[in-house]
């Protein structure tokens, strides 16, 4: 049961005791709901103009390849400088991102060069948004007993909106058409800023001019590969990356050529993985401390093989719903855990450092293994890539599975 006479209601919501983290859960909700629709309404349109799964993979390599060669220079500016005020500034260039999408397609003018560009623009504004990102959530947690309760909130939040921002961007796209859906996204992030601007950190991080930048990069590539359990982690999240998540790249191809559906059953899809999503984030919410989370992990990455799996070898909306469900659910439940053990064995002062380079193992993989993906499937056809991906999401489980002992002798 999630919530049971061990407290764990009360466990929820500890988090929410401080003022800042509510401001910036309110204003980050309905951002996230506003971008979970661009991100839906993108790969439509990608799909609606070219009908090629390989330029569906082109377009998320776009995406996110800035994160494989910036992440590191962007972590040692988080630790530099002011990570609230990082944030400020990526949320107005976000917005005019989505602008400037909203008005291409709108007018009709959109072409496929022009989303590759965009995509490109959002991958390298994410670059300083995500170390900036990761870092301030630790830092509105107040407590180093609440990291794993408010990096499990996010989760929450970003699945949540997972949950409902598809759903809403499918029957939008399928009455209207995608623009609709680029600018409510823009609308979306003048609340987020404005939360940003209430929220007050204590120990914020303060400007160092006169430090070398080379040199602290340095000092964060040894901090981060020196640590044995960090080194671990990253390693098990950038094959996840690499191999498992690219899925949902292919999720618009997969909705039309495999179930012959429209945008709506993209939507669909995607709202299932979050409600699995959600389901995950808010248990690991629920919990108290880090005891245990090894095994959840290790559970949660063949939860996701089993979905993968279970999409390549059926072809029935209630079968693919339900596999969605499972990939949702072992995805956060995975990525979160392990988020949580590396924000728990490492210290404040290298905390932008080590999750720029987390965002390579997260994010920087991700692009390459959506490229080699539209690739695949192109070549060899969705199933085999699929059963490709998952088997390799299977013998990441049964690697973790091992060095389960390893990890708890650290923590």
């Amino acid at each position: 049961m999630l919530f049971d006479k061990s407290g764990r209601l009360k466990n929820l919501s500890v988090s929410f005791r401080s003022r800042n983290y509510r401001y910036y859960f309110a204003g980050q909700g309905f951002s996230l709901i506003g971008s979970w629709m661009q991100s839906v309404a993108m790969s439509w349109l990608v799909y609606r103009l070219t009908g090629s799964v390989f330029l569906l993979g082109v377009v998320g390599f776009a995406n996110q390849i800035p994160s494989f060669f910036l992440s590191p220079l962007a972590g040692v500016i988080t630790d530099k400088y002011n990570r609230r005020n990082i944030m400020i500034w990526t949320q107005v260039m976000f917005m005019m991102q989505a602008l400037l999408f909203a008005v291409l397609t709108l007018s009709g003018l959109i072409q496929v060069w022009h989303i590759i560009a965009l995509s490109l623009l959002f991958g390298f504004i994410t670059v300083f948004d995500t170390p900036a990102r990761q870092s301030l959530v630790v830092d509105l947690a107040e407590s180093r007993e609440n990291i794993g309760n408010v990096i499990a909130l996010n989760s929450a939040l970003f699945n949540g909106a997972r949950l409902i921002g598809p759903g809403i961007a499918g029957m939008i796209i399928a009455y209207t058409g995608e623009g609709i859906c680029f600018l409510i996204n823009a609308a979306s992030f003048l609340v987020i800023i404005f939360a940003l601007t209430q929220v007050v950190v204590k120990h914020e991080n303060k400007a160092k001019p006169d430090s070398d930048m080379w040199a602290e990069l340095k000092a964060g590539f040894r901090y981060t590969f020196g640590n044995g359990p960090v080194k671990l982690l990253i390693m098990v999240i950038s094959i996840f990356s690499l191999m498992g998540l690219p899925i949902f790249i292919l999720l618009p191809a997969y909705a039309r050529e495999v179930l012959g559906g429209d945008s709506r059953t993209l939507g669909f899809l995607m709202s299932a993985a979050g409600v699995g999503a959600l389901a995950s984030a808010l248990f690991l919410a629920s919990r108290s401390g880090i005891k245990g989370l090894t095994g959840i992990i290790s559970t949660s990455l063949f939860f996701f093989a089993f979905g993968i799996l279970g999409m390549a070898l059926g072809n029935k909306d209630w079968n693919a719903y339900i596999m969605m469900f499972f990939c949702g659910m072992g995805m956060v439940a995975s990525l979160a855990g392990m988020n949580t053990l590396i924000q728990y064995v490492i210290s404040d002062d290298m905390r932008g450092r080590v999750m720029s380079f987390y965002a390579i193992a997260l994010m920087g993989m991700t692009p390459v293994g959506s490229f080699l993906s539209g690739t695949s499937a192109s070549t060899i056809g969705l199933k085999y890539t699929l059963i490709i991906g998952g088997c390799a999401c299977l013998f990441t489980g049964v690697y973790f599975f091992y060095k389960r002992n390893y990890l708890d002798r650290w923590l």
